[in-house]
């Protein structure tokens, strides 16, 4: 959530950092503002509302010249959305400038402290405390008044920080809370996500914990929070700038949506060889496979549903039972794991805030975790023992469909060549699974092909009040995620069920003219579920089946049908998924929504 953005090189900062800013958008924010050092003084200019405003303000940044400034786009969380809340926050004096994503939790505390010794605070929010100590420290040395308040600061967070007494430098601080740097020819930069800076280079530090960054034009150093120097790596990003552009699609949602078929083909490119499974970067043995007796999902949103999904098929290839949690959940029940067990965490970022703190409890208990992430060199890939990528490239849209896709995939395939090292499967079905994955690309591409037919199907829902989502088996695990796509992006209310629990009281919210959608993949449970739309037509919904190819008898109990090519059965998610994102994607564009950027929520939720 939120996002920063800042530059110190020869061009002029204000431009760079707003144009990195409006990379950032899909992050969420309610608010933007910047901060630039014009050669006599910090200048800031921040507003409320889209980011078009504060571009409007500031003329495209022409109105605050300079070679060094700070950008952030804000999500409320202490203070409302008021200019006055919005960052950048300055000390007293207007010297000190600072830009913050995560939470201060101890800033009750801090701000008492800091008022008993006279300071005057003009915001309501936490980050104005980080303004007020740093300027309580600095005695002329930067650096040395940076660490002490990360000594004293409890929390998370991602800062960037200008001092007017030092306009050649810019500082950038981390604590469990996305942060890069990037640096070309010209100048370095830092920024929350890649494609913020992008544009300009793809040579970028992943910061760690605890780690402050000093950034000149011609010089990166990097510090531990003990004010000790530390070398670091750079990254090549892979992907370029245009895999982050719309590419004349009306929306990033649409675009990503197109982006399936190369993005699983581009999965089974790094992982089959000569007819076999291999994970070059998950680097896990077939003994370390063979020792799993246990395997417990992590995850949220969308990620978590591809891990309901992941149970199903691990459990019936491999024979290893697997539990599905929330991560906001999963600690606080104190799970009861053995050494034999493996923790699975999924996030698209590898930065989510929830999984993340899962994950460093289930190692600091020795715990193995494996890490199935989108974003080369985040948290969650740096951390985890195991590490599974989803290549993807960079999604933009909020609502997920290619990292979703992309889960999936590397669900099948781990589930697959666990399966092989416990000797679930034998190599006939091994082989014949493999050229199911093979065949996914194109029959999802021909999916896509079809959306004019479920553009006018979704033209009737625009304005639905509540859309209900049935299945049994994997067919839940759709419905969940179909829901979540359809609530998310269109605010239409919206609920999956387990179709068998329709009876146990769900089935009273279904009234004349609801819409039910019905996911009927799996064949050996395709006489219950026709039993279950049967239920609710009888009590007037109208009906939309999403089934196999063949299944032609469906039309005689559903409203509409959609058709999926065959495939194998565990991996029908993937094909049943495309209409379900189709549907949701044009009820939510008929309703005039922001389909990229929906109200309240964020690509990458970085707090608790």
């Amino acid at each position: 959530m939120c996002g920063i953005v800042g530059y110190i090189g020869e061009g002029q900062a204000a431009p760079i950092i707003l144009d990195g800013l409006a990379k950032l958008e899909y992050r969420g924010y309610d608010s933007a503002g910047i901060a630039v050092y014009d050669g006599e003084q910090i200048r800031i200019k921040k507003s409320v509302g889209r980011l078009k405003i504060l571009v409007e303000l500031t003329h495209n940044g022409e109105m605050l010249p300079g070679n060094l400034g700070i950008g952030h786009t804000r999500w409320a969380t202490h203070g409302a959305p008021t200019d006055v809340n919005s960052h950048p926050h300055y000390n007293a004096k207007e010297t000190i400038a600072v830009v913050h994503n995560g939470i201060i939790e101890n800033y009750i505390k801090l701000r008492n402290k800091m008022e008993s010794k006279g300071y005057k605070f003009v915001s309501d929010t936490d980050t104005e405390v980080l303004a007020h100590l740093l300027d309580y420290y600095y005695k002329g040395n930067p650096l040395e008044a940076i660490t002490k308040v990360m000594h004293r600061v409890e929390g998370s967070y991602a800062l960037g920080v200008v001092f007017a007494e030092h306009p050649d430098r810019i500082f950038a601080v981390r604590k469990a809370s996305p942060l890069i740097v990037g640096q070309n020819s010209e100048g370095c930069f830092i920024a929350s996500d890649v494609p913020a800076i992008l544009k300009y280079t793809r040579t970028v530090y992943f910061m760690e914990n605890q780690e402050v960054a000093c950034l000149q034009k011609n010089k990166l150093t990097f510090y531990s929070a003990d004010e000790e120097v530390l070398h670091k790596e750079p990254v090549t990003i892979e992907w370029d700038a245009q895999a982050a552009e719309k590419g004349g699609y009306e929306h990033y949602m649409l675009k990503e949506m197109y982006e399936q078929p190369k993005v699983l083909e581009e999965t089974l490119r790094k992982c089959i060889s000569h007819g076999d499974i291999r994970i070059d970067e998950l680097k896990m043995s077939e003994s370390d496979f063979r020792s799993i007796n246990k395997i417990y999902i992590v995850a949220c949103g969308s990620s978590y549903h591809a891990g309901v999904t992941g149970k199903y098929v691990i459990e019936n290839i491999a024979r290893v039972s697997v539990e599905v949690d929330l991560a906001s959940e999963f600690r606080y029940r104190n799970p009861i794991i053995d050494d034999k067990s493996l923790v699975i965490v999924i996030s698209q970022s590898g930065e989510t805030a929830d999984s993340l703190a899962a994950m460093a409890d289930m190692r600091a208990k020795g715990i193995k975790v494996t890490g199935i992430v989108n974003v080369v060199g985040s948290s969650i890939a740096r951390d985890a023992d195991y590490i599974m990528y989803t290549w993807a490239g960079p999604e933009i849209a909020v609502a997920t469909t290619k990292a979703y896709s992309a889960q999936l995939m590397a669900l099948y395939l781990f589930a697959m060549k666990l399966g092989k090292a416990k000797g679930t499967i034998d190599s006939e079905v091994f082989s014949g699974m493999l050229e199911d994955l093979k065949l996914l690309p194109q029959q999802v591409e021909f999916l896509l092909s079809n959306r004019s037919k479920i553009q006018k199907f979704a033209n009737r829902y625009i304005g639905a009040k509540s859309i209900f989502f049935i299945g049994r088996g994997i067919d839940y695990a759709i419905s969940l995620e179909g829901s979540l796509k359809l609530k998310e992006i269109s605010y239409i209310h919206s609920e999956a069920y387990a179709a068998g629990e329709l009876k146990h009281g769900t089935i009273s919210l279904i009234e004349e003219g609801t819409l039910v959608a019905c996911v009927a993949t799996q064949e050996h449970l395709y006489k219950k579920t026709i039993s279950n739309m049967v239920e609710v037509k009888a009590r007037g919904a109208f009906v939309l089946a999403v089934t196999n190819e063949g299944n032609y008898d469906m039309e005689k109990e559903a409203d509409y049908v959609i058709y999926i090519p065959k495939t194998n059965p565990y991996f029908a998610n993937t094909l049943a998924i495309i209409p379900l994102q189709l549907f949701g994607y044009y009820v939510a564009v008929g309703k005039g929504c922001d389909v990229d950027k929906p109200r309240n929520l964020a690509k990458s939720v970085t707090v608790e």
